[in-house]
C-alpha cells in the first residue's frame, strides 16, 4: 500500500511554469531513495490557483507546495517523503489534512470542476473510482428519456451563456423536434481573453463531459456527438482523445451502452480559433466544413 500520494498539477498553466519538469524531478528523487514502492504520484488536472504553480498537494498530510521548482524537489523527497517532515518554506498556509480550508478555497464550492486536481484525467479508472458514469448507468437502466429530461427541468440547470436559459426546456425541444438524425454538440471553443471555464473541464475531467452529452443523448434521442474544441487547446485536445479511445474501449461510447438499446458515439473537432466560432450557427457551419 502507497503511504503518500502526491497530486501534481498538470493543468495548461502549470505545464507551462514547469510541472513536467518538476515530475522528472520528482520520479528521478522518489526512485533514487528507494520509495517508488511508497510514493504515489498522480498527474491531475487544474487545481485553481494558477500563479502559484507548479503545485503538489502531498496526502494524507495536506502539505499544499507552491512554486515548486525542479531544484525543491530532492529537499521535499528526502526531508517529506523520507523523514516525514513538512518543508515549511514552501508551503502555501500550513499543512493540514484539507486544503479547502485555505482562504482561496474556503468560500468555494466545486460542482463541474468537482474532479478538477483530485484525479488523473487521463485514467478512466480514476473516474469510475469517484463514481464516474454511474449516471449514465442510471439514466439507461432505469429511467425513460422524458424522466431525464424531467429531473433536468426540476433540477433548475440553465445554460452557462449569457441567456440562461433552462437546460430541460431545450432538451425537451429537441426531442420533439422531427427532423433526424439528432445531434448532440459540446462548444469547447472560447475566444473571450481570459476565459478559460472549457478548457479547464475538457483538460481535468474530460469523462464528465462524455457521460454528460451521452445523457443529454438519451434524452434528446441522438447517436452522435461533436466536441467542438480549438486548436490553441492541445493539451484539451489529446486527453479529449485518450478519453474517448478509453470510453470506447470500456464500452460507454458506442454500441448498445450498458447492454441497453442505445448507441452513442463523439467525434472531436478541432477549430481554426476564429472568435465567432463561439456562437452556436457559426459553430455548427464551421463542423460541417462551411
Amino acid at each position: 500500500m502507497r503511504r503518500l500520494q502526491v497530486l501534481l498539477c498538470s493543468g495548461s498553466a502549470c505545464q507551462s511554469a514547469g510541472a513536467l519538469e518538476v515530475k522528472r524531478a520528482l520520479v528521478e528523487a522518489v526512485t533514487e531513495l528507494g520509495l517508488t514502492e511508497e510514493v504515489q504520484i498522480v498527474e491531475t488536472g487544474c487545481m485553481g490557483p494558477c500563479e502559484l504553480g507548479p503545485i503538489l498537494l502531498v496526502y494524507p498530510e495536506g502539505a499544499y507546495y507552491v512554486r515548486v521548482k525542479p531544484k525543491d524537489v530532492r529537499e521535499i523527497a528526502e526531508e517529506h517523503f523520507l523523514k516525514g517532515r513538512v518543508v515549511r518554506r514552501l508551503l502555501w498556509g500550513g499543512p493540514g489534512p484539507e486544503p479547502r480550508t485555505l482562504p482561496f478555497f474556503a468560500r468555494q464550492k466545486k460542482i463541474v470542476l468537482a474532479n478538477c486536481g483530485q484525479i488523473d484525467p487521463e485514467r478512466i479508472e480514476e473516474y469510475i473510482a469517484v463514481g464516474g458514469y454511474e449516471a449514465l448507468a442510471k439514466a439507461l437502466t432505469r429511467m425513460t428519456p422524458e424522466e431525464v429530461i424531467a429531473e433536468v427541468t426540476r433540477a433548475g440547470l440553465r445554460g452557462r451563456g449569457g441567456a440562461g436559459f433552462p437546460t430541460g426546456k431545450k432538451w425537451q425541444a429537441v426531442r420533439e423536434a422531427p427532423g433526424r438524425p439528432k445531434y448532440v454538440i459540446c462548444n469547447g471553443d472560447e475566444g473571450d481573453p481570459g476565459a478559460f471555464m472549457d478548457r479547464a473541464v475538457l483538460e481535468g475531467d474530460p469523462h464528465s463531459v462524455l457521460e454528460g452529452m451521452a445523457i443529454a443523448a438519451y434524452a434528446v434521442g441522438a447517436e452522435k456527438g461533436y466536441i467542438y474544441v480549438r486548436a490553441e487547446y492541445p493539451l484539451a485536445i489529446k486527453r479529449l482523445e485518450v478519453a474517448i479511445a478509453q470510453a470506447r474501449k470500456y464500452g460507454l461510447l458506442g454500441a448498445r451502452i450498458f447492454d441497453t438499446d442505445f448507441s452513442f458515439d463523439v467525434e472531436l473537432r478541432i477549430g481554426a480559433g476564429a472568435f465567432v466560432c463561439g456562437e452556436e450557427t457559426a459553430l455548427i457551419a464551421s463542423i460541417e466544413g462551411r
